[in-house]
Order: structure tokens, then C-alpha cells, then sequence
């Protein structure tokens, strides 16, 4: 089911939706990246018995950014992983009831928690400028590392933006 967001019809008012939806939508072209820097990793494997480090790590990193960066996308539109056995075939007052306590007790909590648990992780990284332990490898594990402080603050915006609209649906219903 193909859900409609405020962002992608446009909606001035949620500015916060339209920010998550032209990062996740920005951010997923880059599988289509994975997939010819995979496929290029592995002609010069065994075609030409050629590896870099910086190439397989590339991979890792453009994953980390997707998965990362693109989850607030998925929840903004309903993509994401759930367990639907009590949700799918309720009317839309229960389904946005749920979102909402599902949103405001575990959600944001979670990114909270994430953003508390990760900072110092993630500063101590850049005080550092982490790079890869690897020979070859990329210099920059402290820019991978900040995606663990992107996902919370991402999610979080998408709350803020999913926590007024169901507000919203039940305020109308």
C-alpha cells in the first residue's frame, strides 16, 4: 500500500516530512551505486586478481548511509517492519491511536536513548579524526560513525511530523 505523505503532496506546513522524504528518497539512489561498485569489486577480484580496501569499504559505508538514513523515510511511509496481525483490517481511528502511542512511548524514547548512548562514541571518534585500521583503507570512520547520531535525530523529526498528524486524524474522526 502506496502511502501519500503530507511531503510528497507538497505540504508547506511539514516542512520536517519534506526533509526526511527528499533525504531518503536522495540517499536510496545510492543502492543502485552499491550494486555497480559491488559488481566492479568482483570483476576485479577475479577477473583481473585485483582488490582495493577502499572499494569494499565503500560498500559498507554507502550501506550504513541507506540503511541509516533512509529507515525515518521507511517509517514516514510505512515501509517499515512491522508485526500487522492487529492492525491491518482496523479502521483508521485505531491504526492512528497506535501509531501514536507506539510513536510516543517507544520511538522517541529509542532515538533518545540512541542519541545519548552515541555521543560520546561519535566525539570521541571526530576528536580523533577515526580512520580505517585497514592498509588502503578510507580515512573517514568518523563520518560512518556519525550516522549513528543522524538515524536518532531523522527519526525524531519524523516523530515531531507523524505525532501532528495523528493528533490531527484523531482530532477530525
Amino acid at each position: 500500500m502506496e502511502v501519500e505523505t503530507t511531503a510528497d503532496r507538497g505540504d508547506a506546513r511539514d516542512f520536517a516530512a519534506g526533509i526526511v522524504s527528499r533525504l531518503g528518497r536522495g540517499v536510496s539512489w545510492l543502492t543502485l551505486v552499491m550494486v555497480v561498485l559491488t559488481f566492479g569489486i568482483v570483476v576485479t577480484r577475479y577477473g583481473f586478481n585485483q582488490g582495493w580496501i577502499w572499494m569494499q569499504e565503500s560498500v559498507t559505508y554507502l550501506h550504513a548511509m541507506v540503511f541509516m538514513i533512509a529507515a525515518a523515510w521507511a517509517f514516514q511511509t510505512d515501509d517499515h517492519v512491522r508485526v500487522d496481525i492487529f492492525y491491518r483490517d482496523k479502521p483508521d481511528r485505531y491504526k492512528n491511536r497506535v501509531d501514536l502511542i507506539g510513536t510516543v512511548l517507544f520511538l522517541i524514547p529509542f532515538s533518545l536513548f540512541l542519541l545519548l548512548i552515541g555521543w560520546d562514541y561519535v566525539t570521541a571518534s571526530w576528536g580523533t579524526l577515526e580512520s580505517s585500521p585497514e592498509a588502503g583503507g578510507l580515512p573517514l570512520v568518523f563520518l560512518l560513525k556519525s550516522l549513528i547520531l543522524i538515524l536518532p535525530v531523522l527519526l525524531l523529526i519524523q516523530s515531531w511530523s507523524k505525532v501532528r498528524r495523528c493528533i490531527s486524524a484523531l482530532r477530525r474522526s
